[in-house]
């Protein structure tokens, strides 16, 4: 056994794991909520009257702030900031790394001529722009080491916040960054032009039923899964140090088949993790609402409310980076990645997406009467048109290297893109096609379970499906495939995209009809069952994690890419650059752009995975097991010299099973890094990529099995990497 698996094993068991003491007073949300946050509030106490109307205006209207405005507000927030102890700001961006990035400074500026005394200080000029480098962030080609400059810009509808550490407190502003040509270098900039498009060809629609409308918002609640493990037994895992996932571990005899996690008792130690970051970002405004414990050992599930839905990404970004400091100081480490363990359920970010007009109306609730309801069908049937027309790219938004592993894994999401209605939808949506909105009985059934004291419940009009990926759950769509380790900002933009794109054409069809004399509303019913008719393949109402699913998704012509490479191929497609490039996401340098970063993101991280399987079949478990295997040879050798040589027979037998075992091991970790070396000879990025799936991780996996195999063969003194029955079960 290695030291140091010795000896995190034995602060497990002696119990002497320093539990971070939670520091959370005992006081009401209400009294904590949005405490380091720059918000409406703040501002009201902070900037003039007129600045603070100016601001309001702006967010409400869509406009632009002017220099003086953002003179006052770099003023009001300065003042702010330092009256909570802050002594540096940062702009905070989403750079194409997948995580955030920050450069702090400092608000003192000393005098330099020391004449005078220096000042804390925060102009417009600094609040408004900042310089970091570009070329030393993923671009796609955009920067190179010649051509640094980028910009990260503030974004004034995601409130500033005061993040507290140890070392201190920092003010941070939320923030785009694009290149010195003005492209986008990040993931915020197209999802602020996603989401006002989304408004603008929502709101059109929106007025065929109400001439009031001014604004639509896209909403998001995200759903956070984790797993949280043992620091100690992390730093014991090279492959999770390095990766994120476990490259090896056989399955632990106990595992998820019991079904007793989900929502079992929280344990103590995780608990007092929950409240300790749980109160670090209700002070920070994320209104973390839901926490359980999930379906595998060692998983866990957060969940807030409801936001605008660039908030919402920004709060969900935040949420993991507390998480990870949080979980340090409590001797533990979250993993985000979508498989951490073979043999039990992965993580996702399930996205509950919806619109919202600016009179307070939820554009997906079906209402009482959800079969007449015209304004709800024409929103609910133009996404569904909007997901088939554009399911490839839908798929593309959520490929990782990390997801591979997840989707169709009969625990999450297939990778063919499907709808699911529910049953009283479907019928409403099959009767539609062919005579529009009509009247359907819509009653709430009743369950009496006839026992006394227990209230009588009401049943709701559709089941949930967790085996879609894309799922109607009562006024909301869930897209439940992306991620647990991804920027929701890449599949939203995508989502708000296809859906304002859609959009924008039924207005164009519908005012086509009506110019022809047909009376708007029989226009609205006419385009929606043409739509209906050429996208009702698309909704899939059954089991998806089902082999018969997937041949009846050929047999309906939906396409199921299942590695990442084949997946982003629909990113630039001719479709999807045309959608692009007209909407003014992105131009068609910047779609080329992001899709070399993809492929190159997903390169470098399988490429990281088979190094280090190489390097711990070379240096932990070939050594270990050689060591045992020697033990084994001394057994054999002195059954032979005593004479009990039927013995001696049986430990020969395992002695050669542990040789084949281990050269096989050799041969297939020579072959891994031939593999590895051979798949840079592609021609293109995608060649390259695709080397990687198909040649490289089925090596991997190969590998894989024989060492897992060979732990179960192996005292368990002399195997050095914790094992799944340790990382699951030791708290």
């Amino acid at each position: 056994m290695s030291e140091i698996r010795y000896n995190a094993l034995q602060e497990l068991s002696k119990g002497s794991i320093a539990e971070h003491k939670n520091g959370s007073p005992k006081k009401r949300i209400s009294e904590i909520f949005g405490q380091n946050v720059f918000s409406l509030m703040v501002m009201k106490e902070y900037l003039t009257e007129g600045t603070y109307l100016r601001i309001v205006a702006a967010i409400k209207n869509n406009s632009k702030i002017d220099f003086s405005t953002a003179e006052n507000v770099a003023k009001g927030m300065k003042k702010w900031a330092t009256d909570n102890g802050v002594t540096h700001y940062t702009h905070w961006f989403q750079p194409l790394t997948g995580s955030t990035a920050e450069k702090h400074d400092a608000f003192y500026k000393p005098s330099l001529d020391f004449t005078v005394q220096g000042m804390e200080n925060l102009t417009a000029a600094e609040l408004v722009q900042r310089e970091p480098d570009a070329s030393s962030f993923p671009s796609g080609g955009l920067r190179n080491t010649a051509q640094a400059r980028g910009y990260s810009v503030w974004d004034p509808t995601s409130p500033a916040f005061i993040l507290e550490t140890e070392n201190g407190k920092t003010l941070y502003v939320p923030s785009i960054f694009i290149s010195y040509t003005g492209e986008s270098l990040d993931y915020k900039t197209p999802l602020l032009k996603s989401a006002e498009l989304l408004n603008q060809s929502a709101t059109r629609v929106c007025r065929y039923f109400d001439e009031n409308v001014n604004n639509v918002i896209a909403t998001l609640g995200w759903e956070q899964e984790y797993f949280l493990v043992d620091e100690a037994l992390f730093h014991a895992r090279p492959d999770l140090m390095l990766t994120g996932r476990t490259l090896f571990g056989a399955a632990s005899p106990k595992g998820q088949q019991l079904e007793d996690h989900y929502f079992a008792t929280i344990p103590e130690r995780v608990q007092k993790y929950m409240q300790d970051f749980e109160h670090e970002c209700l002070k920070l405004g994320i209104p973390i609402l839901t926490r359980h414990n999930e379906v595998a050992p060692g998983q866990y599930e957060c969940a807030p409310m409801f936001e605008d839905l660039n908030v919402a990404i920004d709060h969900n970004l935040l949420l993991m980076d507390v998480m990870q400091r949080i979980a340090k100081k409590h001797g533990l480490r979250a993993l985000f990645h979508e498989k951490p363990f073979a043999g039990v359920n992965g993580s996702g970010k399930h996205n509950n997406w919806s619109m919202a007009t600016d009179r307070g109306k939820n554009l997906l609730s079906p209402g009482s009467q959800p079969s007449q309801n015209l304004s709800f069908l024409t929103f609910f049937i133009n996404v569904v048109k909007a997901i088939d027309t554009h399911a490839d790219l839908l798929r593309a938004s959520i490929a990782t290297a990390g997801n591979d592993h997840r989707l169709g894994a009969n625990e999450a999401p297939p990778a063919i893109i499907s709808v699911f209605t529910g049953s009283l939808i479907e019928q409403i949506l099959d009767r539609f096609r062919t005579d529009g909105p009509h009247a359907l009985e819509d009653h709430k059934e009743i369950i009496d379970l006839q026992i006394p004291k227990i209230p009588e419940i009401t049943i709701d009009n559709t089941d949930r499906n967790r085996t879609s990926p894309f799922p109607f759950t009562g006024n909301k769509f869930e897209f439940r495939a992306v991620g647990s380790s991804a920027n929701c900002s890449a599949a939203m933009t995508v989502l708000n995209s296809i859906v304002a794109s859609q959009l924008q054409q039924f207005g164009v069809d519908v005012d086509k009809l009506i110019a022809k004399g047909q009376v708007k509303e029989e226009a609205i019913i006419q385009v929606l069952k043409d739509y209906l008719k050429s996208s009702y393949h698309r909704i899939f109402n059954g089991n998806g994690y089902s082999e018969a699913w997937e041949k009846e998704a050929a047999k309906r012509g939906l396409s199921n890419r299942k590695t990442t490479p084949e997946a982003l191929s629909a990113f630039v497609s001719e479709s999807s650059i045309d959608m692009f490039t007209k909407l003014g996401i992105f131009n068609e340098h910047e779609v080329h752009a992001r899709y070399e970063v993809m492929l190159e993101q997903y390169i470098k991280q399988v490429e990281i995975e088979s190094m280090v399987t190489f390097e711990l079949a070379q240096t932990y478990i070939i050594p270990g097991a050689r060591k045992y295997l020697g033990e084994q040879i001394n057994i054999l050798k002195g059954l032979k010299e005593i004479g009990l040589d039927k013995a001696a027979d049986n430990s020969k037998g395992e002695v050669e099973e542990l040789c084949t075992t281990i050269e096989d091991i050799l041969h297939l970790s020579k072959a891994l890094k031939n593999a590895t070396e051979s798949a840079h000879h592609g021609k293109t990025a995608n060649e390259i990529a695709s080397g990687f799936a198909t040649k490289v991780l089925p090596l991997m996996a190969k590998l894989r099995i024989a060492a897992d195999e060979l732990e179960l063969k192996v005292d368990d003194a002399a195997w050095k990497l914790p094992k799944y029955r340790e990382l699951f079960f030791l708290r």
